[in-house]
C-alpha cells in the first residue's frame, strides 16, 4: 500500500515515516500546492486539502494541520504561521507579562482521504507552555514552546524523540488502515 503526504514540512514526513514504517506501508511525499482553506478548525483544513489532493491526482492522501492555542489569549489556532510572522517571541512575553497560566497546546488533526471521497480522521492535543523568557533567539515561538514534561524549548532539539507524540494521527490512521484489509 502506497500513500502520499501532502507536506513540504521534512519533520512531519520523517515523522509519518517513522510510524507507517511499522505498519508496512509506503509514504511518498506529495510536494504539490494547496490553498489553505481559511477556518478556525484544524480538522476542517487538513479535510479540505486531502479531498481536494485525493480528487486531483488519483492517489490516497494524507494532511495534517498543526494549531497552537495560548490558553490566556485563546488564539492564534490554526493562525499561527501568520501570527507567528508578525508577533515576536519578545512581544508575546511582553503581552504574558505577570500572566500566571503560561499553559498552551497543539491541536494536531491528520486526514486521510482516498480519491473516491472516504477519509479517516483524527484530532489530538499536546499539552504546552510558554516560558518565562525567550529561550532561544532567532527561533521564532519554537524558541519559548515547551511541551509539558519536556525541560527544553522546542528549538533546542529533541524532534526525533517526539515523533510518537505528533504521529498519534498518523498511527490511527495506519491502524484503521491496516485493520480495513
Amino acid at each position: 500500500m502506497k500513500i502520499y503526504l501532502l507536506t513540504k514540512n521534512p519533520f512531519k514526513l520523517k515523522a509519518a515515516r517513522a510510524i507507517f514504517d511499522d505498519f508496512n506501508i509506503e509514504l511518498e511525499s506529495l510536494n504539490t500546492e494547496y490553498p489553505e482553506l481559511q477556518s478556525d478548525s484544524s480538522l476542517e483544513i487538513a479535510r479540505f486539502t486531502a479531498l481536494q489532493a485525493a480528487r486531483d491526482t488519483n492517489k490516497s492522501v494524507i494532511r495534517e494541520d498543526h494549531s497552537f492555542f495560548v490558553n490566556y489569549l485563546g488564539i492564534p489556532g490554526p493562525y499561527m504561521s501568520y501570527v507567528d510572522k508578525r508577533l515576536s517571541p519578545d512581544k508575546l512575553m511582553e503581552i504574558l507579562k505577570g500572566v500566571k497560566d503560561r499553559g498552551a497546546y497543539f491541536e494536531i488533526s491528520s486526514v486521510y482521504a482516498d480519491p473516491s471521497g472516504k477519509t479517516i480522521e483524527h484530532t489530538f492535543k499536546v499539552e504546552a507552555e510558554i516560558a518565562e523568557k525567550v529561550v532561544v533567539k532567532n527561533a521564532g515561538w519554537d524558541g519559548v514552546i515547551s511541551i509539558v514534561g519536556e525541560k527544553h524549548v522546542l528549538a533546542e532539539g529533541g524532534q526525533e524523540k517526539r515523533y510518537g507524540l505528533f504521529g498519534q494521527g498518523y498511527k490511527k490512521i495506519a491502524e484503521t488502515l491496516i485493520g480495513d484489509k
